[in-house]
């Protein structure tokens, strides 16, 4: 799908916001395969197909019938839903290891969020059929499904809570732990740069607010030195400030 992918340049070791950073990130969301001896992923995805999708291309859309599933090999993909007037709300941004497409192919309903890249990006598909062959010889893939249920669940409350209670500087720290979480790496003490470029549009699309405020709220930490700005990339200056904002 398919256009030729541009070549990530490799991350840089010593970079303007330190040197030998150290990289730091959290456990991975639990997904389908995550808590697998780490030979059966390997062997599901040993023949899967690759797929090439160009920056701003759809993967596909909510709605649409559902026959394979998706590993991230490299690239930013976001998740999001889109309103009736044309609003858009980013669920989640997906990158290198992250599963995609999961559900549906489990309860064989169609896909129930659109799923677009961000940057060029490279993935492995596995179909239907393939799951569910793999799936009957190893049984332990459904204790897996379990834990992942149970998991969206506790998400959906979170989600629910910070969206009714958390003031919209709270949202937006919110979303910017969340993505220092997920691509977060250490720079120097207390200083973590979130290592994906990623625009206002969609920062805002991600909080649940309009972008109007989240460029207020961003250009406040600016000049409070909570959070800085540098090549396109944030980075959070004061962790302590905005865990106490995102708080419920």
């Amino acid at each position: 799908m398919e256009t030729k992918m541009k070549t990530a340049p490799p991350r840089p070791r010593n970079n303007a916001f330190g040197q030998g950073s150290l990289l730091v990130r959290r456990p991975r969301n639990l997904r389908l395969l995550s808590e697998l001896p780490a030979d059966l992923p390997t062997k599901l995805f040993a023949n899967a197909n690759r797929v090439r999708l160009a920056a701003g291309k759809i993967l596909f859309r909510a709605g649409a019938p559902a026959d394979c599933y998706y590993r991230v090999e490299d690239g930013l993909l976001k998740v999001t839903m889109v309103s009736r007037s044309g609003a858009e709300r980013i669920l989640a941004f997906l990158g290198r290891g992250d599963i995609v497409g999961e559900l549906s192919i489990i309860d064989g309903l169609p896909r129930s969020a659109t799923v677009v890249a961000v940057r060029d990006a490279t993935l492995s598909s596995v179909s239907r059929a393939e799951f569910e062959a793999f799936s009957e010889e190893h049984p332990e893939v459904y204790k897996s499904l379990v834990k992942i249920l149970a998991q969206r669940l506790r998400e959906t409350d979170t989600v629910v809570a910070a969206s009714s209670f958390l003031s919209l500087k709270g949202r937006v720290a919110r979303t910017m732990l969340e993505l220092a979480d997920h691509f977060g790496q250490e720079v120097a003490p207390s200083r973590i740069v979130i290592r994906q470029k990623i625009g206002q549009n969609d920062l805002a699309a991600m909080a649940g607010i309009a972008r109007e405020n989240l460029t207020r709220v961003l250009n406040d930490w600016q000049r409070h030195k909570v959070l800085s700005r540098f090549s396109g990339y944030y980075c959070l200056e004061d962790k302590t400030q905005l865990e106490h904002q995102a708080k419920v």
